[in-house]
């Protein structure tokens, strides 16, 4: 490597060589389980498309995207941090959503979701004209890309902060889901014998210039799998107070009990603002 011009090169090719070597040697790596990693990463490649990132899949379903997010935010991982992965499911251009609209854009039916959040800055004052991403399952756990009966871009939405740092939409509680399992990604939770769910959540992306993109998830807090995310995604800092409301007056009239409300506060850290690119189209 000492030719590469690129000092951070050299240093994460050389570390990945000779933790790969160092690898083999530790397990004894037979010809044939090497043929088998190798058609694996093959077949990886082979299952991703515009409208599925195996690839991500793959980083989630062992931990490193969590680790990743870990080292990258809350000082190196020793607090915890609101930050969490972003997961394969994001799409660079929802819909510009005004404050307290709704995202369903085709009948999805569940219970309602009404959501409002605030975002403030590492001193507690409210950032004004960030932009929020949100994107969801449905209630049935399918992204609109996953599922043909789901309009395009149904459960996403682009919103802008108020003066105030808020923001607000309306929804469905969304369901808890199991990964794709129907490539390498399945095959390789099959053999391990884990389940492939991930506990119910929303996604959230905030971006705005001279502030560090938050990417988030915040999770629904009575869901059976918080402790054994396929992903490894769940921090307490991350579980929502998702409450039910069996009466009362609703946040819009007409709405039938129960529905549900999810006040959250989200804090953004100075930075560079830097979009990830998106998993899929």
């Amino acid at each position: 490597m000492s030719s590469a011009p690129d000092a951070r090169l050299r240093e994460v090719a050389e570390a990945f060589v000779r933790h790969m070597h160092a690898f083999a040697r530790e397990v004894n790596l037979s010809e044939g389980e090497f043929e088998l990693g190798v058609d694996f990463l093959n077949r990886i490649g082979q299952a991703t498309h515009d409208s599925h990132n195996e690839g991500i899949l793959f980083a989630d379903a062992i931990g490193l995207s969590t680790l990743v997010c870990l080292l990258n935010n809350g000082n190196a991982g020793p607090t915890e941090t609101a930050s969490a992965l972003l997961g394969p499911f994001w799409r660079a251009n929802s819909p510009r959503t005004a404050s307290g609209e709704s995202i369903v854009r085709s009948p999805t039916p569940g219970p309602e979701l009404f959501v409002t959040c605030e975002v403030v800055d590492s001193a507690g004052n409210p950032v004004e004209g960030v932009e929020i991403d949100v994107w969801q399952s449905s209630p049935v756990g399918l992204y609109e890309n996953q599922d043909a009966t789901q309009a395009d871009m149904n459960l996403r939405g682009k919103l802008t902060t108020d003066a105030a740092g808020r923001f607000a939409f309306r929804s469905v509680k969304p369901a808890g889901y199991p990964v794709p399992t129907d490539g390498p990604v399945g095959e390789l939770l099959r053999a391990q014998n884990r389940h492939p769910y991930r506990p119910a959540h929303i996604h959230f992306l905030g971006f705005k210039p001279g502030f560090k993109t938050l990417i988030t998830q915040i999770f629904v807090d009575d869901d059976a799998h918080l402790e054994s995310d396929v992903v490894f995604g769940v921090t307490r800092a991350l579980i929502g107070d998702f409450r039910r409301h069996d009466g009362g007056p609703s946040p819009v009239p007409g709405v039938s009990a129960p529905w549900h409300t999810l006040s959250h506060r989200f804090v953004m850290e100075a930075g560079e603002a830097i979009l990830p690119k998106p998993p899929i189209k």
